[in-house]
């Protein structure tokens, strides 16, 4: 959500922003904006100025009813009645015009960083890093799917018969691997940078998806129930709402979250891409990072949640790249978004395992998420931050390939051993 104060001051940072994302309509945004507004403070004006009309007039009723001018009564009796039609009137007209500007504000995305490349898609994102070397197999590495499969430990077709596709059915030791993985991120976030670990609810009503930005714009991407309560997409919806209307005290901050839960995605804009294995899955586990922080420290938190989601890979020994996504692929809600990309050598390319964004307020001002230093009077807007630290289900996919034999067993890594029961090979 956008200040539209802000807006009204400097219209052409908005148009510039909006432009750089490739909004074509960016200008004709502006102009509808700042004319609701200008009708919407009018409205308001002639409310409050029949408010104070009928307020004097009333009063002066009882001066001319005590001066026995009772003329002058009933005239100021039947100006009072008319100001109450007028004041409805003006009412409505304001709360309609308010849910219009906020309907129209809550439909544009943020506003790019000025550090943020210019681009149009994923082709303009630039690489800031890469760590390790992609192994050189002396075989042709498999697929994750057909290790699996092979393995006798991932079900597609089972769980296609009960859940059609996009799901999957993981067995004996890859269950454990998948769990090991997500135990293993938890607690390298928790015990060494200072996480605390959440369980939230992965049942949200749409205010709390409305609050991260899910909503309206990407409700045919949710998962909706009858009551109606939403499925969380990512752990961000719960743990970001957590500081919703609320005033957090400054000296609180940053407050660093983090929860692994299983989340939920239509992927209504996906057909025909992945479709085969795990890399998009309607239900899948996510280790997720929230931070909420002054506006001061959010530039660098956003750097430190980054590294600490990277802190797994190289744990893991997998070889990844960091990309900056630019303006025209970047997320709805960031500001900017450094993207984590691990090697899959059975595409031969780095895929996205992880999404570090920066919000800014954007986030906060859908939810009303204020800070106040300790002895102040005043309130401002928390920045918010979020990332995946990581998607389980990929760093799972990550493993497989990048530690199979051309036996098709899978080694286990060092770190994820303890959690194996010692265990150093599947398969």
């Amino acid at each position: 959500m956008h200040d539209i104060k802000a807006l009204r001051d400097n219209p052409q940072v908005y148009v510039h922003g909006w432009n750089s994302r490739g909004r074509e309509s960016s200008q004709a945004d502006a102009d509808s904006l700042i004319s609701l507004d200008s009708e919407l403070r009018a409205a308001q004006t002639a409310f409050q100025n029949a408010q104070a009309r009928r307020n004097e007039a009333s009063k002066q009723i009882g001066q001319a009813k005590a001066q026995k001018d009772e003329a002058k009564a009933q005239a100021l009796m039947a100006e009072v009645e008319s100001l109450k039609t007028t004041l409805e009137t003006e009412d409505a007209k304001q709360r309609d015009l308010g849910e219009k500007l906020r309907t129209e504000l809550a439909s544009l995305p943020n506003l790019p960083f000025e550090d943020v490349p210019q681009g149009e898609d994923e082709a303009g994102n630039v690489e800031q890093r890469r760590w390790g070397d992609p192994r050189n197999f002396i075989f042709t590495p498999k697929d994750h799917a057909d290790l699996g499969e092979a393995m006798k430990m991932m079900d597609f077709e089972a769980a296609a018969k009960i859940s059609g596709s996009r799901f999957v059915f993981l067995k004996g030791q890859l269950a454990r691997l998948e769990r090991a993985i997500g135990q293993f991120m938890l607690d390298v976030q928790t015990n060494e940078h200072g996480y605390t670990e959440v369980n939230p609810p992965v049942l949200v009503k749409d205010h709390a998806m409305f609050g991260t930005g899910q909503l309206p714009k990407f409700e045919e991407d949710l998962f909706k129930t009858a009551e109606p309560f939403y499925l969380i997409p990512t752990a961000e919806v719960s743990l970001t709402n957590l500081i919703r209307e609320a005033i957090t005290a400054e000296e609180e901050l940053p407050l660093r979250l983090t929860a692994l839960t299983n989340c939920f995605r239509a992927e209504a804009g996906s057909a025909g891409r992945d479709t085969k294995g795990m890399i998009r899955q309607h239900q899948f586990q996510k280790v997720e990072l929230v931070s909420i922080t002054t506006p001061e420290q959010s530039s660098e938190e956003h750097e430190r949640m980054t590294g600490c989601a990277e802190s797994i890979l190289k744990r893991l020994e997998l070889p990844y790249r960091t990309m900056l996504l630019c303006t025209g692929d970047m997320g709805f809600g960031a500001r900017k978004t450094y993207d984590l990309e691990v090697w899959l050598p059975s595409q031969n390319t780095y895929r996205e395992i992880s999404s570090c964004s920066n919000c800014g307020d954007f986030q906060a001002r859908r939810m009303d998420a204020r800070t106040r230093k300790a002895g102040e009077k005043g309130t401002r807007f928390v920045h918010t931050l979020n990332g995946s630290g990581l998607a389980v289900g990929r760093t799972l996919v990550a493993v497989m390939e990048n530690y199979q034999d051309e036996n098709g067993k899978i080694a286990v890594p060092v770190v994820l051993q303890p959690y194996m029961g010692g265990l150093t090979q599947i398969g």
